[in-house]
């Protein structure tokens, strides 16, 4: 008995070393903000604020991906978004479109979910969105959908050498290049890849969700 109870006792360290070093230079837990409603609100509908999620760190972003870095201007901030293009393509960002070298990123209809909501962050209030699912660099995911006002300008930019360009999921409250720039490449180091749970915790309906 008292050997079996070593045995589980060696057991336990070993497992905790593992996660230990695992979570070291792989991966690490980490929970959306849900105080900043900008962010919140970009990122939606693939992420919510509160969520807790998993990111990669083990091998570099890459173009496709939802990625995580430090804001520019800020880099005690951080920013979430989709990073897309190589360095020297044209990214263009038209309404709820997105244009790759001057190719429209295809749709390919409704999320699972067609309808969610999130708060404005201007106002506080609950706002209605529709979800279509999109391919950008080869990742299908899911997209906000723009209701784009005839007097809103469209955005582009070319990818710089050591550089990403990073666009919100949600393309009705973005906070992506539009208002921070290009990202030092360098300085982003992680991807979110695997939702634990949501704010509502472990009981919560978006839990043990790939992220992509």
């Amino acid at each position: 008995m008292r050997s079996l109870g070593r045995f589980a006792l060696w057991l336990l360290i070993a497992i905790a070393g593992m996660v230990g070093v695992m979570r070291a230079v792989a991966l690490r837990w980490w929970k959306v903000p849900d105080d900043d409603p900008y962010l919140a609100a970009s990122v939606a509908p693939t992420l919510r604020g509160g969520d807790w999620v998993l990111l990669w760190r083990l091998t570099p972003p890459v173009p496709g991906m939802l990625t995580l870095c430090p804001e520019p201007k800020h880099p005690d901030r951080v920013v979430i978004g989709r990073a897309v293009g190589d360095p020297g393509d044209k990214v263009k960002v038209q309404g709820s479109q997105l244009f790759l070298r001057g190719r429209l990123q295809e749709s390919e209809g409704d999320c699972v979910e067609r309808l969610f909501t999130v708060e404005d962050p201007e106002t506080g209030k609950e706002v209605e969105q529709s979800c279509t699912t999109e391919v950008a660099n080869g990742m299908r995911h899911s997209r906000g959908n723009s209701t784009k006002r005839p007097d809103a300008p469209d955005f582009d930019t070319t990818v710089g050498d050591g550089e990403f360009v990073l666009v919100s999921d949600n393309r009705e409250y973005p906070y992506d290049f539009r208002d921070y720039g290009a990202v030092d490449r360098a300085t982003c180091k992680e991807m979110v890849f695997f939702r634990l749970f949501g704010a509502d915790g472990f009981g919560s309906s978006r839990r043990f969700t790939y992220i992509r």
